[in-house]
């Protein structure tokens, strides 16, 4: 199937990085004599008909840009009929032959429902909380890790200063990606993510103490924000150790920012694959990074798929963190 127009979109949450997947894919589909539409917003502007047309100058500039120059959103209507249908007709109208959707989980159950109603799609996988089953990387990772790790040294400069503990809450609400790895990167005494059941009292309590009595004086516990009760973990702590503690709540500062390098790149590269994917294959995919290598899935698999966590990573950076 020839292809003439095609349609890119970035939809839920921001990730850094999305830029430079919107600027691959742009070029690229050019350079391939395709013409390029961006819809704005997301699934609403693909319901709405908010569309543009991209040329070399429009990604221009934005490979260092935090955001999404196409705005992004979270669509309700979309989910229903009728809202699949607009955004059917808006598809048809603009004689869109498939359209490019940068996006998390949400993002990926769209592109099935598109796929339903016989829009072709590419997916390519863009969140902080790392957590599209079918790809070991997602854009916007590590960026959000590198802002993590950055927050933590500053909060750790005021807890040695004062013998503190700072209990930290990084994003990932079903997924502790973040967390373990900023953990790691930190020295944090204790880690808790949304994966592994843990006993307070044996995986925070205790390992403070035991710290304590090694000689160490301050403290930092990460948390994914998908174990919530972290206020309430804060306070216990600085009840049954004595540890004065504060939390913090990184919250959307993770989002934002310029795009690390293995962001830019991966995003790039991932861009790419979405549009040699499109001229040399006729199906919907779903673009996936699988042992360091950019791969594609059918988007049926890519949502059968199940998110495997790094429990032995988890285990062994327990050991080192005392």
């Amino acid at each position: 199937m020839s292809i003439k127009n095609i349609g890119i979109l970035t939809s839920g949450g921001d990730a850094p990085g999305m830029n430079s997947a919107i600027r691959a894919v742009t070029r690229l589909a050019i350079e391939q004599g395709i013409n390029v539409w961006g819809i704005k917003r997301g699934y609403i502007g693909l319901r709405t008909g908010d569309i543009i047309e991209m040329n070399l100058r429009t990604v221009s500039d934005i490979l260092h840009r935090g955001g999404t120059i196409l705005y992004s959103s979270r669509d309700k209507e979309f989910k229903t009929e009728k809202g699949i249908k607009d955004a059917v007709e808006v598809c048809k109208k603009n004689k869109l032959d498939a359209v490019v959707v940068i996006g998390g989980n949400g993002s990926l159950k769209g592109v099935k429902d598109l796929m339903d109603n016989g829009i072709r799609c590419i997916f390519i996988p863009a969140t902080i909380d790392n957590d599209v089953s079918s790809t070991s990387y997602c854009i916007g990772f590590d960026t959000a890790m590198n802002t993590g790790v950055e927050m933590v040294d500053k909060l750790r400069d005021t807890a040695r200063s004062h013998d503190k503990c700072s209990v930290v809450e990084v994003m990932g609400r079903k997924c502790g990606d973040i967390a373990l790895n900023i953990g790691i990167a930190v020295g944090a005494t204790a880690i808790l993510v949304p994966e592994v059941e843990y006993d307070f009292q044996r995986d925070v309590i205790k390992r403070i103490k035991y710290t304590q009595n090694i000689g160490r004086r301050h403290f930092i516990v990460v948390i994914a924000e998908g174990c919530e009760k972290t206020m309430e973990i804060a306070s216990q702590i600085q009840i049954e150790t004595g540890v004065q503690a504060r939390f913090t709540i990184l919250g959307h500062v993770q989002r934002g920012g310029s795009p690390t390098l293995r962001d830019r790149v991966l995003a790039s590269t991932m861009g790419m694959k979405a549009v040699k994917t499109l001229i040399e294959d006729s199906e919907s995919r779903a673009i996936a990074v699988k042992c360091d290598r950019v791969v594609t899935y059918g988007i049926e698999e890519s949502l059968n798929l199940k998110k495997q966590f790094n429990i032995d990573l988890y285990k062994e950076a327990l050991k080192i963190s005392i």
